[in-house]
């Protein structure tokens, strides 16, 4: 297994490490709802090093991404991130990334661990198809990347830099700490607001040391208290965010998950941009309709939480499938998210959940089940 750059910070916390996507990760370390509860209300410090970063720069860098990325990538501003996704043929989902402007033409793209090797693989591919001028880097073993996430971490940011505070969502700058450069970006994917730093391997200690200090992040009250896999999962789907693997998948066409406002449909119209791949599969299924089903959210009654690849049943057939499910600790009730045909998602409509050994009573809820006070 890879190891994170943070692993020796892992243990002096006590955290209980697994194995996620090849790599040794922290699950938690005092326990998921505590670590959900300390990030919703002030700060949590969330190791995200086994996310891959691939550095992409060259004369036709920008041709690529808008081959390979759903939106637009030729009209971003240095310092924007943009989120979006990388479809195959068949407009399937190969994953979701965040793609970052370094410069006129450089950029960097992260991805989710568990396809790293296999978007590399479709970047070349992409490349060599078009005779594309590109220069890739995989920078995700020399590089760490730790994601800061609370109402106030931005408090505690701001006694370090002016500029970090002042950024806009999906903005990023790029920071000096002694001979290390660091990209501090204002993306996140718990529902709250907060940063994500990207810097060197060899600056993880220090930086660690300058940003936590005056902090015993052992204490009970502390403003900012480490977060493992675990609650990272139940912040992101109280926030109704997608996961690859749940929500997101080669076999799950993208204009049934959530994020439409990721496809840029028209894009290579008017000269506006490359053609991306999956493009016309997208199109004859929007000019068709659309998909059958669509991400819906769900409220379910009682303690017992909805687990993925249970049947939604309605009337007494399957109309939808569960995809991810959890108590909420925030709301105090289970919530799940899911696929459900499009005419029954109207907010409150009464469905079934199937567990296997009986029915859950559940109704459409809207998503994100959370938002942060501004």
């Amino acid at each position: 297994m890879q190891k994170s750059p943070l692993r020796e910070f892992h243990i002096d916390m006590k955290a209980h490490m697994v194995e996620f996507a090849g790599w040794e990760m922290p699950l938690y370390y005092s326990g998921i709802q505590s670590e959900h509860v300390q990030v919703r209300t002030s700060g949590g410090v969330f190791d995200v090093s086994h996310m891959g970063r691939f550095k992409v720069s060259g004369r036709h860098a920008r041709r690529l991404l808008e081959r390979a990325c759903t939106r637009r990538i030729s009209d971003m501003e240095i310092g924007q991130c943009r989120y979006a996704l990388v479809c195959n043929e068949q407009g399937g989902v190969r994953d979701d990334v965040i793609v970052y402007r370094l410069d006129d033409d450089q950029f960097l793209v992260v991805v989710n661990a568990s396809n790293r090797a296999k978007l590399w693989e479709h970047f070349e591919r992409v490349r060599a198809a078009g005779e594309l001028k590109v220069s890739m880097d995989d920078q995700t073993l020399s590089t760490a990347m730790v994601a800061l996430q609370g109402p106030r971490v931005i408090e505690r940011i701001g006694q370090f830099s002016r500029e970090v505070p002042t950024l806009k969502k999906y903005r990023f700058t790029v920071k000096n700490l002694l001979i290390a450069k660091l990209i501090v970006s204002r993306t996140g994917y718990t529902g709250e607001d907060g940063v994500e730093v990207i810097l060197p391997t060899m600056a993880v200690g220090m930086a660690m040391k300058y940003l936590l200090q005056d902090i015993d992040m052992k204490a009970e009250q502390a403003l900012l208290r480490p977060a493992g896999l675990g609650a990272r999962d139940t912040l992101r789907m109280e926030a109704g965010m997608p996961l690859y693997g749940h929500e997101l998948g080669e076999e799950i066409n993208a204009l049934s998950c959530g994020v439409d406002f990721a496809i840029s449909l028209d894009k290579a119209d008017q000269d506006k941009g490359e053609p991306f791949v999956g493009m016309e599969a997208l199109r004859r299924v929007r000019d068709e309709g659309g998909p059958a089903r669509l991400m819906t959210g769900f409220l379910v009654d009682g303690k017992r939480s909805a687990r993925q690849g249970m049947p939604v049943v309605h009337g007494g057939k399957q109309v939808g499938v569960i995809t991810s499910g959890c108590p909420s600790p925030t709301l105090g009730v289970c919530i799940a998210m899911g696929f459900l045909d499009k005419d029954l998602r109207a907010i409150g409509t009464g469905v079934e959940i199937d567990t296997g050994k009986g029915l859950l009573a559940a109704k459409v809820a809207p998503l994100p089940f959370y938002k942060a006070a501004k």
